[in-house]
């Protein structure tokens, strides 16, 4: 992000966009033309800008204490697509083969419920499929001394994510699964404790753009999905300072 304070306006032109849903082709002119915008977030994703950033407010939020590495929790929340169209961006299969409409988010958060990675797929896709994508996704977060920190104590999920397998590799991770058993009562205690994952997603869908998928490519999506992830951990950073 070389440039001055350029490059960090430019970031505060497309949060806009993530906030408000401004269609690229109706962009305030101070913003620049729609292509602009939009082959600088591709280019910025591709080179792993927003990444950093959020890499970044993490380390920050570290230092400050504002992290809790405790508990973390995954879970998944379906997204509409423009007209209702399904995703055949990142799976490649005939149309015939999909079963719902749009595209998901995959979350895992803090306890505390800050953003640490996310992922986007077809709307059809398990959740279960992506819990080691998001567990083996989380940075590594530096801010205090000693080696970096990218690993929960333990990782609590819903029936979604029941297998013995993800439990098997949780705990080969040396990560503890607080996972709800299929055909069981559900655990007491972890329902209280995961709202957090559900308030994450909520804070991340009222950018509007991600709310709803216009992009048709994924990584155009993802640009404003980690963005998205980066504006939730600098209010939260701010309000900390505050």
């Amino acid at each position: 992000m070389a440039g001055g304070a350029d490059p960090f306006r430019r970031v505060s032109d497309l949060s806009v966009v993530a906030v408000q849903d401004i269609v690229w082709q109706l962009l305030p002119l101070g913003l620049g033309s729609g292509q602009t915008c939009r082959r600088r977030l591709d280019r910025w994703q591709k080179a792993g800008v927003f990444e950093r950033l959020h890499r970044i407010l993490l380390s920050e939020l570290h230092a400050a204490g504002e992290l809790d590495w405790t508990r973390a929790c995954v879970d998944g929340s379906h997204v509409r697509a423009k007209k209702g169209s399904r995703d055949r961006s990142i799976a490649g299969r005939p149309a015939e083969d999909w079963r719902k409409n749009g595209s998901k988010h995959h979350l895992i958060c803090d306890g505390r419920g800050t953003p640490l990675h996310g992922i986007t797929t077809a709307a059809d896709v398990n959740d279960i499929a992506q819990v080691f994508s998001l567990v083996d996704g989380i940075p590594p977060v530096a801010g205090r001394p000693g080696r970096p920190r990218k690993r929960p104590e333990c990782v609590l999920g819903d029936k979604g994510y029941d297998s013995k397998g993800v439990r098997r590799e949780l705990r080969r991770r040396r990560i503890l699964p607080v996972i709800s058993r299929e055909c069981a009562p559900d655990i007491k205690g972890p329902g209280r404790l995961r709202y957090v994952v559900e308030q994450t997603f909520a804070l991340l869908h009222q950018f509007k753009r991600l709310a709803v998928r216009r992009e048709r490519r994924l990584e155009l999506h993802d640009g404003f999905t980690s963005l998205g992830c980066s504006l939730i951990c600098w209010r939260r950073l701010t309000r900390a300072a505050s």
